[in-house]
């Protein structure tokens, strides 16, 4: 019984991060305004939304595939196949992040804590993961863009900048829906024992 019980658990958390996965596609590939830099763009979305809430929902392994996967297909699909291993590679680290501050570190479902903390909680394990984004996001993408792509520094540099505030945009909107949505969902799934 204990087996299956496992194995029920491992399948509700596959589901749940393939449906915030599609969630960050379209997240990206509908709900975003494009910002043209010369021949590069940058995007100010909602995908990021999907990769938190998938690490706040189940861990952050699972988040962090579903981030990945999902804003890596939208990356592939809409005119940003350059920036798709990047995007990858930052997703999948966002929902560790977010995983660990808020499975790991604050314990946020495995135990039952005050409104209070749970809403502290998830604010501080959602910004975790944005302010890594925050910092990594530009700097992955100046050296990514001037050693792989050969793209002079100056014009690097200056990508960068602009992708620091997107990023940031995104980030303060993503850890703001995110926890919202997560403290809407989180008695219902608790009391169907989906966390």
């Amino acid at each position: 019984m204990n087996t299956l019980t496992q194995e029920n658990k491992r399948v509700q958390k596959l589901t749940q991060a393939a449906l915030c996965a599609a969630l960050c596609y379209i997240g990206f590939t509908f709900f975003k305004i494009d910002i043209p830099v010369g021949t590069e763009k940058s995007a100010i979305h909602f995908g990021n939304i999907f990769c938190v809430l998938a690490a706040l929902l189940t861990s952050g392994l699972y988040g962090g595939l579903a981030g990945a996967v999902g804003m890596t297909i939208a990356d592939l699909t809409s005119g940003y196949a350059t920036s798709a291993p990047k995007t990858f590679f930052l997703k999948l680290c966002i929902g560790l992040i977010v995983g660990v501050v808020a499975h790991r570190i604050l314990k946020l479902n495995k135990e039952e804590h005050s409104a209070r903390y749970i809403i502290g909680a998830t604010f501080l394990s959602a910004a975790a993961g944005m302010a890594f984004n925050i910092v990594a996001d530009p700097l992955v993408g100046y050296f990514y863009k001037t050693y792989l792509f050969g793209i002079p520094q100056d014009l690097s540099v200056t990508l960068a900048k602009i992708g620091a505030i997107t990023t940031s945009i995104n980030a303060v909107t993503a850890t703001i829906i995110s926890s919202i949505l997560y403290l809407a969902l989180r008695p219902v799934l608790k009391k169907c024992d989906l966390l």
